[in-house]
């Protein structure tokens, strides 16, 4: 993981900005872990990946707890 985003307790539109943000200063080919408990963010989250054109590896949902793994694209 090259950098991890912890937005636990926090709720949209919090998670996606900071989402946004993280994603903006990191370098292609590096991997966001975004730590969540925001279910809104199901939908969120892969809306803000279809407009910036970066890649959803994978979404691991745990007690309540969702892990997003993101690649940042060009």
């Amino acid at each position: 993981m090259s950098i991890t985003l912890d937005v636990l307790s926090f709720h949209c539109p919090v998670p996606v900005h900071e989402t946004k943000r993280t994603l903006a200063t990191m370098s292609q080919g590096e991997v966001l872990l975004v730590m969540t408990d925001d279910p809104e963010t199901k939908i969120d989250i892969p809306a803000l990946l279809n407009r910036s054109g970066d890649s959803l590896l994978g979404v691991q949902e745990e007690a309540g707890e969702y892990h997003y793994y993101i690649r940042k694209e060009e």
